[in-house]
């Protein structure tokens, strides 16, 4: 499983908590985090493995979609700062649409995020336990 985290620059240390928060369950399952770039240069200052793309406004917005696309992305967490102005909003746009065309989860705010890591949570132990009888 591929998650993408995205967080607009007032958001960043609300996604790095979060990450850190449920880290062990991502670790456990074997979950690999891809991030844009500025999103996983703080991640990664906090010790957290991501892989990083180009930054949001440089591409990494359009690097994620692609990989949307690709069906290589399970779920997208983009903390987003509704009340900023972000140039590259075509690009969020855009990765929205496609989490949209794909049937791709996405969450854009820490408690919708919550949710969607306890539905994943609850999930894999149900899948667990079928696989264990």
């Amino acid at each position: 499983m591929k998650l993408a985290v995205i967080a607009h620059d007032g958001k960043k240390a609300e996604m790095v908590a979060f990450l850190n928060k449920h880290i062990n369950f991502f670790n456990s399952i074997g979950v690999e985090i891809v991030a844009t770039g500025t999103t996983g240069k703080h991640a990664q200052a906090a010790g957290l493995e991501v892989e990083r793309l180009l930054s949001g406004p440089l591409g990494g917005d359009a690097q994620i979609a692609s990989m949307i696309a690709e069906k290589e992305i399970s779920m997208v967490l983009f903390f987003r700062d509704p009340l900023g102005k972000h140039p590259h909003e075509p690009d969020v746009q855009m990765l929205m649409r496609l989490c949209d065309v794909h049937n791709i989860p996405i969450a854009t705010n820490p408690a919708a995020a919550e949710l969607l890591v306890l539905g994943f949570m609850d999930l894999h132990h149900k899948t667990e336990t079928v696989h264990k009888d």
